[in-house]
């Protein structure tokens, strides 16, 4: 307690004062003059006791019960933050994988801290939403959020009088004075690298003091902090390897609310990975900004190392090549060999990251999902140029075809921007030839919307009106579905390995999950023999791998039918002894 360890404090400096006041010059002399010998050994023994004499922190052990009535009675001056044990917390997350993951990591620090936390609002004594500033359509969903959360406060003022409403992640670090100061709708803020702050956040905010750290780390990776994880049924779990970028695409606000790049030690995702194989986890997926350019400097073996920047051929960047360190392919290879039941995905990546060796290294290794996200951005080297991407429309292609040549049946994903500063009609239509072109199963796809601080706010101009902006994206999600559609029903009669997420969203009767390629896959629910050779009955659960026959598929998902539980080491086994039955 504070209260200890001032009286701590205070006891040993009184005791300190007193030993240097008896030994002062100015005192000796004066008492000496006028005192006997006998009187001059008493000042020599209560020097001593003074020297190894208790102190006020003896005195609180030994009256435990005073103590206590002490705290009892001045509790009501004392800040609400001294129990955090009674404080409950409730999280809300918006936005991409990372924060889902900054989520599991800040609930960590607060769990240690002394909070305790609940999945109802209405139980809540702090609030804290978790924030995504990519697109203007995003923070306007956390703004509309504040303002019931600020008027359920006013509301709940009488039987909740000390609730509390948080901001964390890059809107925290975008907008801070506004939230703060001008709207005055939350009480604390904390940036992607403050989470550790956010116990002595609350505190203040708990003394009625307006509290926020948004500082960007050049370090911070929260490498010691073990997340807590919350997977749906337990198959599934994000673990953040990297934070920041340093791309400095035109249009993107990352660098700018996430800061610089930084790679968590190797040996600290391996500690993870290992606890959630032992917890049953199924499925990882290694997350960070431009996760294929990590790169682990923790060691100085490592740093003095000849690990150099390997990037796809035809492409650049804006940055010089970096030295040493642990690469991508390094940690993929040794992820990989933790759990070979336990699929691997990673996100985001940049195209520019994927050299030959990380490509072979996904081929091999049959825990890597052969699924590669490949964010374009546009089909048009023009305005690739002016988002600063470092490749051009002929450099992509290049790297899809390397990319389809190495892993045979790989699926890609992408990421399109519509109505980028410039864009013409013509470059809309090579946007279009290269979604037709490629062939993509899953596509995120959104109209631009600027964002303060980006080389794009102060070098260029928003000059494609709104309604052609959405236009074009129509267009884009139209041939996207065409595409997509055409891709999933080449697999039609193909036999598929699912992982079970649970239940389909449409039907308790069906059961829906994800093959390799990162497809939905819905089929119904029924029991399944656990070997083609033994006849015992056994009901699908979450997390089980099974073959599922797929019988149709549109543009979304596959759909199917359930031969037989199975997993990554005994597929080729199941599927071998499936088809001696069939003949």
């Amino acid at each position: 307690m504070n209260i200890s360890i001032s009286y701590r404090l205070c006891g040993s400096n009184l005791r300190k004062c007193l030993s240097r006041r008896l030994q002062g010059d100015t005192f000796n002399r004066y008492y000496c003059s006028k005192s006997s010998s006998t009187d001059q050994s008493r000042v020599v023994q209560l020097k001593n006791k003074l020297a190894c004499g208790p102190s006020f922190q003896d005195f609180f052990k030994s009256s435990e019960k005073s103590y206590g009535a002490c705290i009892d009675e001045y509790k009501e001056y004392i800040s609400e933050c001294t129990t955090a044990l009674s404080q409950k917390v409730y999280f809300e997350t918006y936005g991409c994988q990372m924060n889902v993951s900054d989520t599991e990591i800040a609930w960590s620090i607060l769990q240690k801290a002394g909070y305790s936390r609940t999945h109802e609002l209405t139980e809540a004594d702090v609030v804290l939403l978790v924030t995504c500033s990519i697109r203007e359509k995003a923070e306007q969903t956390i703004w509309n959020r504040l303002k019931h959360l600020t008027a359920l406060k006013k509301r709940c003022q009488k039987h909740k009088p000390f609730l509390k409403i948080g901001i964390l992640g890059c809107m925290a670090e975008r907008l801070k004075t506004k939230l703060l100061e001008q709207e005055k709708l939350v009480d604390v803020l904390a940036g992607p690298d403050a989470y550790r702050d956010l116990p002595r956040l609350l505190s203040l905010a708990y003394g009625g003091q307006k509290a926020s750290n948004v500082l960007l780390s050049l370090e911070e990776t929260y490498a010691d902090v073990m997340p807590v994880h919350r997977t749906p049924e337990g198959h599934s779990a994000f673990v953040s390897i990297m934070r920041g970028c340093d791309n400095m695409c035109s249009y993107c606000i990352v660098p700018f609310t996430r800061g610089r790049e930084r790679s968590r030690p190797l040996s600290s995702i391996l500690e993870e990975v290992r606890m959630l194989s032992d917890q049953g986890v199924k499925e990882v997926t290694l997350l960070g900004q431009n996760v294929n350019s990590y790169r682990d400097l923790s060691e100085q073996s490592f740093i003095c190392s000849e690990g150099r920047t390997q990037l796809s051929r035809g492409f650049k960047t804006v940055y010089r090549s970096k030295q040493g360190g642990l690469l991508f392919s390094d940690l993929l290879d040794k992820v990989s060999q933790i759990d070979p039941d336990m699929r691997l995905r990673f996100t985001s990546p940049h195209p520019k990251d994927f050299p030959d060796e990380v490509l072979q290294l996904i081929q091999e290794r049959r825990n890597i999902c052969k699924q590669i996200h490949l964010p374009a951005q546009s089909g048009s080297s023009r305005v690739l140029h002016a988002m600063r991407r470092g490749y051009s429309r002929e450099a992509y292609l290049d790297l899809v075809k390397n990319i389809r040549e190495i892993i045979p049946g790989v699926s890609l994903s992408s990421d399109f921007i519509t109505g980028f500063c410039g864009e013409t009609e013509e470059d809309h239509q090579q946007t279009l030839s290269l979604v037709r072109e490629v062939g993509y199963n899953v596509g995120f796809l959104f109209a631009y919307s600027m964002r303060k601080k980006t080389h794009a706010y102060h070098r260029l101009q928003d000059d494609v009106p709104a309604p052609v902006k959405q236009r074009r994206l129509e267009e884009l999600i139209s041939v996207f579905r065409e595409e997509a559609a055409k891709v999933n029903m080449a697999l039609i009669g193909s036999t598929q390995l699912v992982l079970v997420e649970g239940e389909s969203k449409r039907s308790s009767e069906e059961l829906c999950g994800r093959n390799d390629g990162n497809v939905k896959v819905v089929f119904p629910k029924t029991d399944l023999p656990l070997h083609s050779e033994k006849p015992q009955m056994v009901p699908i659960t979450p997390g089980d791998y099974v073959l599922v026959k797929v019988t149709s598929a549109n543009s979304q998902c596959l759909r199917g039918h359930a031969l037989i539980h199975s997993s990554l080491n005994d597929r080729t086994t199941s599927e071998n002894l499936l088809n001696k039955q069939t003949i």
